[in-house]
């Protein structure tokens, strides 16, 4: 069914072909409308997409609003602008305002970044910047939207085919920013040089942070294979386990492990907890934003991950891959299929994340450290 927010579309678009704004177009609008991991990975190359602005010129990144938690890893020229798309697809006053502000900035150049769109979300604020060029990639395929995609086409002036559909991120946004630039730069290495200041406590002898927690449950390894690993580790090591505390009582299991001796929980930002990153001897992850933002600042990174985003997401494509990060995975038929999964979930999780034994994460930890 559809929203009853996107019936006000029609009228805006009636007043932009009405209204003339005053003043010449300027400024860039870059869209990157991923999650908080996307704007991690999107920080790698945002410089190439705002280099195509002019002297003086403005350069604003729309983010989803969660993505803003990790909007610090963008280089701090950049204006940040955020949405909720949840609001924006139903609340009818949210919506107009959102379309306004990008109508009333008049923005010379409005770049959509991503290759999963929304036609009815992110491709109507396009729309709505009513910009004097508007440039995208050709969108992923999405049966249930397909129709409106190829008519919305129409919106941009120029749209870049960037090839397969299970591609690295990183290698597609970069060769995205160099058919727009006319350039032939190298996708950069996962690696972020921004400085991060912070406190940190003086760490124990050694000490390894774990994120046992993600957005999409079917990609959480079992809690056991973090309880076997903390027995197995070092008695001067430190565990620390990071999240929300909603998580811990969503997950009980896990809030079971931080009453262990050895164990402590941090409930740290995003922003806060780099620092730490920065210094710690072993990071244990799931595939999830805090994994990204270890491997690119440097800290050995062991990334649990599902087979469900292989080719996508994970592992990195060789050619932006660090010596620091390790992904361990079961490389199933059927990776690649981007949770569309063919098998029964076991215990909420998918089949190649419960091929993660305990065994095999312990092995390859202690290997590391």
């Amino acid at each position: 069914m559809a929203s009853l927010a996107r019936l006000i579309d029609p009228i805006h678009r009636l007043r932009r072909r009405l209204f003339r704004r005053p003043e010449p177009p300027k400024g860039i609008l870059i869209i990157s409308a991923g999650g908080l991991g996307d704007t991690v990975l999107f920080s790698l190359v945002a410089e190439r997409f705002s280099s195509l602005a002019g002297p003086r010129e403005l350069v604003t990144v729309l983010l989803r609003h969660d993505g803003v938690k990790t909007a610090f890893c963008l280089p701090d020229k950049l204006e940040v602008l955020t949405v909720n798309f949840g609001r924006f697809d139903k609340d009818i006053t949210y919506r107009w305002k959102m379309l306004e502000t990008l109508f009333k900035a008049n923005y010379r150049l409005a770049l959509s970044t991503d290759f999963l769109r929304h036609p009815f979300l992110d491709e109507t604020m396009i729309a709505a910047c009513d910009a004097l060029e508007a440039i995208a990639m050709k969108a992923r395929p999405w049966p249930k939207y397909d129709v409106q995609l190829t008519a919305n086409r129409r919106l941009f002036t120029r749209i870049f085919d960037s090839g397969e559909t299970r591609r690295d991120k990183v290698v597609r946004w970069n060769d995205f920013a160099n058919w727009i630039a006319g350039k032939e730069l190298l996708p950069p290495e996962v690696r972020l040089t921004k400085p991060f200041a912070g406190k940190t406590e003086e760490k124990a002898s050694r000490e390894v942070i774990i994120q046992p927690f993600s957005a999409i449950r079917a990609k959480q390894v079992a809690p056991a294979c973090y309880e076997t690993l903390i027995n197995a580790l070092p008695s001067n090591t430190v565990v620390r386990i990071t999240g929300l505390n909603s998580d811990l009582d969503a997950y009980p299991e896990i809030r079971r492990l931080t009453e262990l001796d050895s164990v402590v929980f941090d409930p740290s930002t995003f922003s806060e907890i780099a620092p730490r990153l920065q210094t710690a001897d072993l990071v244990i992850s799931v595939d999830t934003a805090l994994m990204h933002l270890a491997v690119a600042l440097g800290a050995p990174t062991l990334c649990l991950a599902s087979a469900a985003y292989v080719g996508e997401i994970v592992p990195y494509d060789p050619c932006i891959c660090p010596n620091n990060v390790t992904f361990l995975y079961e490389n199933l038929p059927c990776a690649g299929c981007l949770g569309d999964c063919i098998y029964p979930l076991i215990d909420g999780r998918y089949a190649c994340v419960e091929e993660l034994t305990p065994q095999r994460v312990v092995e390859q930890a202690q290997a590391m450290l």
